[in-house]
């Protein structure tokens, strides 16, 4: 267990005290956590091979009193750690995969270490906060959804409230995201040559162009927030030879869930219908579960943006979704936020080489810093209200924002 550090019952001691007290352990904790960012970010890892990144946060926490098990939940790339006995359940969530060919471009290394940095300043305090604290090491955001299968393994069970924070062009406390679900495409013909005997094949190639163009016909009867989009990835392997396979991978979005089963039917008919045109088969599969829209709990978003906002953090935009996350998921099924803290005012974004440049910047650095020290309040303010006889009802309104910080 980490060394007890001075901290009044929460009774009698002034929640601004404490407070101060856990932001006084995260920037204790300032090398160690840019490091760890700066580390993660020198070797990136893709999704479901982030052995390092999992192995470096699981070593940190255990260093600082966290009970680590990893591998966790039937995933090599995972970990649960816990630490605290309180009423309150509150799971920090990490992500530390990155993109192929782009590295941290989607600023991982920063979610990371800000979930490490909260843990670690809540380490010295959590039972008299009246919290447990879990710290869930997440692979396989960009690609995969691996919180998505961790819900389902029950790695969020019992958790009163689920956080994280993401790194971002923009300043957006209460963050909204497609749902997304994920297509394979292949399609099947017969072989021939094109000038000797054209009529015995059955072009696989044509059969996806046919589908593409119906997509490309379908899109303006879609609505706004309504996307498909994707890549051939074989469509033959030489001029002179009738291709007898081709394949795809596209992604569709939808700006909430339940739209999701409506436009996956509609797509899937435009690849049915490239292989009625030219007499091949069809095979679509599912490469990865769906990942649903994203879906702040009012009050832990009233607790966060005071929290950030006594930080100094820029003032937030509302936006509405461009962006996908697992998280959502796990906002499906637990009290979640999931604000996104802006690095590059603007001048680039995710997925783009500039921001994995600016994931090592001073912004960066801040947002590690803050994003852990806002997350350490919210767990305290969420037990503080459970203390005080104000159990949250978390599917309420949000309450005034000074009744939280009392």
């Amino acid at each position: 267990m980490p060394p007890t550090e001075p901290l009044a019952e929460p009774s009698t001691t002034p929640l601004a005290d404490a407070k101060q007290a856990l932001r006084d352990r995260v920037h204790a904790h300032r090398s160690e956590l840019l490091a760890l960012s700066r580390r993660i970010h020198a070797h990136p890892e893709t999704a479901f091979e982030e052995y390092l990144a999992a192995a470096w946060c699981a070593e940190l926490l255990r260093a600082h009193g966290y009970a680590v098990t990893a591998p966790a939940h039937g995933l090599a790339t995972a970990f649960d750690a816990r630490l605290g006995s309180g009423p309150v359940t509150v799971a920090l969530v990490c992500e530390y995969d990155a993109l192929p060919g782009l590295g941290h471009a989607c600023g991982h290394n920063l979610i990371a270490a800000a979930g490490i940095g909260a843990a670690l300043g809540l380490a010295p305090f959590a039972d008299r906060l009246g919290l447990t604290v879990r710290v869930i090491g997440a692979p396989a955001e960009e690609r995969g959804a691996g919180k998505a299968l961790l819900l389902e393994a029950g790695a969020f069970d019992g958790v009163d409230a689920a956080m994280m924070v993401h790194p971002c062009p923009v300043e957006v406390a209460d963050f909204h995201s497609f749902a997304l679900g994920t297509l394979s495409v292949r399609y099947t013909g017969r072989a021939a040559h094109p000038s000797l005997d054209p009529h015995r094949g059955r072009n696989a190639a044509d059969a996806l162009t046919v589908a593409q163009v119906a997509i490309g016909l379908l899109r303006q009867q879609l609505p706004p927030q309504w996307r498909v989009h994707g890549i051939t990835t074989a469509a033959g392997t030489a001029p002179n030879l009738i291709p007898d396979s081709a394949s795809a991978e596209y992604e569709i979005r939808a700006s909430v869930a339940e739209d999701l089963a409506e436009l996956r039917s509609r797509v899937e008919d435009c690849f049915r219908a490239g292989a009625l045109a030219t007499g091949c088969e069809v095979e679509l599969t599912r490469p990865d579960p769906d990942y649903l829209d994203m879906r702040s709990d009012p009050r832990l978003l009233a607790l966060w943006r005071a929290n950030a906002a006594a930080l100094g953090r820029p003032e937030p935009v509302e936006s509405g979704p461009f962006a996908c996350t697992d998280m959502g998921n796990v906002s499906h099924a637990v009290p979640s936020i999931h604000p996104v803290l802006d690095i590059t005012g603007g001048a680039c974004a995710p997925h783009e080489a500039a921001f994995a440049e600016a994931a090592l910047g001073a912004e960066a650095e801040r947002a590690v810093l803050d994003g852990a020290v806002a997350m350490a309040w919210t767990a305290a303010d969420l037990a503080a209200g459970r203390a005080a006889g104000r159990v949250w009802d978390l599917a309420a309104a949000p309450a005034a924002t000074a009744a939280t910080n009392e």
